[in-house]
């Protein structure tokens, strides 16, 4: 069985037992989120389609720890006009260990 949810800003395809990072949430370590947002449901052949979400259906999971991504330089150059810029970037993350999918 797998599902794809909404948080952040972006979807997701996951299922029972997967680990994966989104942007930051507020929830302390070890702590159980709901995800609420789900868009689809599949179970082998069939397959449950929200419009845009479906209703009563949730995805449950594990906080597993919370922390920042690697560094992502960020240069900005214009050739000839003695312009340049450099900036660094990391982006915070949670990441989650799917427990449930809740139909």
């Amino acid at each position: 069985m797998y599902a794809v949810i909404k948080t952040g800003g972006k979807q997701y395809r996951v299922a029972e037992g997967d680990k994966l990072r989104v942007e930051t949430l507020d929830a302390d370590e070890g702590a159980t989120v709901n995800l609420d947002q789900v868009l689809m449901v599949g179970d082998g052949e069939t397959i449950n389609v929200g419009a845009p979400m479906l209703e009563g259906a949730t995805v449950s999971a594990t906080v597993l720890s919370h922390g920042r991504g690697k560094k992502i330089n960020v240069i900005k150059f214009r050739r000839r006009k003695h312009y340049r810029r450099q900036m660094g970037h990391r982006q915070n993350f949670t990441e989650l260990k799917i427990t449930a999918i809740n139909q």
